[in-house]
């Protein structure tokens, strides 16, 4: 597939593992375990066929609500996971960020966060965004407070704030807003991912469950896109 006909930015909420893993009637951590393994075999076509970026929903804000059981095996499986997944990321040219609040998950968790980020930063390939305790909301309300911070201060007139101000603070400063967001599992909702970022981006809601993703659904994925007509407002 030729770069010039990619979209620049996709994004996916990696949603059904939990489904997945009924349906085979095995615990829920081996359905995120499968997930883990599909979201490397992705990100790895995603480099190879030249997407400058792509982000994915892995644990949002609204998460914690789920059993103390699961939220405990699954942050041990993002930390084994990182700790493992950061060499191969480094090997293959990937450059991983993590979006969120990272600061009150567990030392050893933000301790592989930091060796993974680190790792990679220098790297030139696809940029790997991992939006983990994310969301949406929480991302523009730490957004107005910082820049209200700035005004109380005297750093920053509020006449003087446009656009540009709320998205130098966001998450995804440094990203573009993504071109295309894509959900597994059959739920058609956004679940407060990349709220301000996501105006104008084209959607897609896939049947399967994220587990059963492949590297030809992304490829059909983005021959869907390609016949999209972005408007962003006009005629």
């Amino acid at each position: 597939m030729k770069e010039q006909f990619l979209p620049q930015h996709i994004a996916i909420i990696m949603d059904g593992n939990r489904r997945w893993a009924k349906q085979k009637k095995i615990s829920v951590n081996s359905g995120h375990k499968e997930g883990a393994k599909t979201l490397e075999k992705i990100v790895r076509y995603a480099n190879q066929i030249g997407l400058a970026y792509i982000t994915v929903y892995a644990f949002s804000t609204e998460n914690w609500k789920r059993s103390e059981e699961e939220i405990s095996a699954l942050m041990l499986l993002l930390e084994n996971y990182l700790n493992d997944y950061a060499k191969k990321a480094d090997t293959e040219n990937i450059k991983i960020k993590v979006l969120g609040d990272t600061t009150i998950l567990a030392p050893g968790l933000q301790k592989s966060i930091k060796n993974a980020v680190e790792r990679t930063k220098n790297n030139t390939g696809t940029v790997f965004s991992i939006a983990l305790n994310y969301g949406g909301r929480a991302e523009i309300l730490k957004a107005v407070k910082e820049i209200a911070q700035e005004v109380k201060e005297g750093k920053t007139d509020i006449e003087n704030i446009t656009e540009e101000t709320i998205k130098n603070h966001l998450y995804t400063k440094d990203i573009p807003d993504p071109d295309f967001i894509i959900r597994t599992s059959n739920e058609m909702r956004l679940s407060n991912f990349l709220t301000w970022q996501s105006v104008y981006t084209e959607f897609l809601f896939l049947e399967k469950y994220w587990p059963d993703f492949t590297e030809n659904d992304l490829e059909e994925a983005i021959t869907v896109y390609k016949k999209r007509n972005r408007k962003f407002g006009a005629n």
